[in-house]
């Protein structure tokens, strides 16, 4: 048995295994839309390009992988161009110019604040006989109850002036902080709101001064006649007064912020109608805050003057085709 070549397979196998490297190459996908020439040349790989490794996935033999580039602060960013002074600022240097910007406005009410004490005595006294629903000769005069309220009264009515001043100083003081981040067509509108600011502000102090004090006066006077005399005090009743025509006089801004809002693309009309309850109630919440009456008569007033004016805005937008 040793005599029959029975290890042919053995012998042979590396035999084969040693032949022609044509018959090693791998056979063609037939997918392939460029397969390897049949000439066995492997240079016509290379003169192409750099072979390619890959893991049984991907190609992963060219690795180059770039650094990414940013736009600039002035490019498009995901379809969204920013405005042309737009920069990154530091934190605290944001909170050291609002505070600056804000000691500006306070300058400019202790400013109109000055100027009105020259003319306050006069103020106080055109106010009183205008206010109460009686003939002149009929209305009480002021009780004065603690040394220092009549000068205290003199400020607080000077301060009505400070507030016509400080409240356009306020939205332009605004404008100078969010100038950078703003377009163009936005600043426009801003800088037309200064001007408009300072004519809501003197409307809402007539408006007070008109219709809503002699309301609350001859409110006032009817449920208190027959029960008790009345003896107003001076530092009290200016109290009310200037509470009232101040923050009418803040009151009377609100068309113009909706109509900044709108212009700016912060909300929509539709938006704001939508939500008119939630504005409503804060409206009603605001006015019981900071015109505080036993009776509920001023806030009531106030409240519905709120209502009113927004109510009106998107009246005048919807009917000027603005949604």
């Amino acid at each position: 048995m040793s005599d029959e070549p029975g290890d042919d397979r053995d012998v042979e196998g590396p035999r084969e295994s040693g032949g022609d490297p044509d018959e090693r190459r791998p056979v063609a996908d037939a997918s392939d839309p460029d397969p390897d020439p049949g000439d066995g040349s492997a240079e016509g790989n290379d003169a192409d390009g750099p072979s390619l490794e890959t893991d049984g996935e991907g190609v992963v033999g060219d690795r180059h992988n770039p650094e990414p580039t940013y736009p600039e602060s002035d490019d498009d960013i995901g379809g969204i161009s920013t405005p042309p002074d737009d920069e990154e600022m530091p934190l605290a240097d944001h909170i050291e110019e609002m505070v600056l910007r804000l000691a500006v406005v306070l300058l400019f009410g202790a400013g109109g604040t000055a100027i009105g004490l020259l003319w306050a005595s006069q103020a106080i006294e055109f106010v009183w006989f205008n206010v109460f629903p009686y003939e002149i000769s009929e209305v009480p005069p002021p009780h004065v109850y603690h040394p220092l309220e009549l000068w205290l009264t003199r400020i607080k009515i000077s301060s009505l002036l400070g507030i016509m001043l400080a409240l356009p100083a306020f939205v332009y003081e605004c404008y100078l902080f969010m100038r950078p981040g703003l377009y163009p067509n936005e600043r426009k509108y801003y800088l037309a709101a200064v001007p408009t600011s300072v004519v809501l502000a003197a409307g809402g102090m007539v408006f007070s001064y008109v219709l809503v004090l002699p309301i609350l006066f001859e409110y006032f006077t009817y449920y208190a006649e027959g029960s008790a005399e009345i003896a107003y005090a001076l530092g009290e009743t200016f109290d009310l007064i200037i509470t009232l025509t101040g923050f009418l006089a803040i009151v009377f801004q609100i068309p113009l912020f909706i109509m900044l809002a709108i212009m700016m693309g912060v909300t929509t009309r539709r938006w704001l109608a939508q939500k008119r309850l939630y504005f409503w109630a804060a409206f009603a919440g605001l006015s019981f805050m900071f015109t505080m009456d036993p009776t509920m008569m001023a806030p009531i007033l106030v409240a519905v003057t709120m209502i009113l004016l927004f109510e009106g805005t998107l009246f005048v937008l919807k009917w000027v085709g603005r949604e």
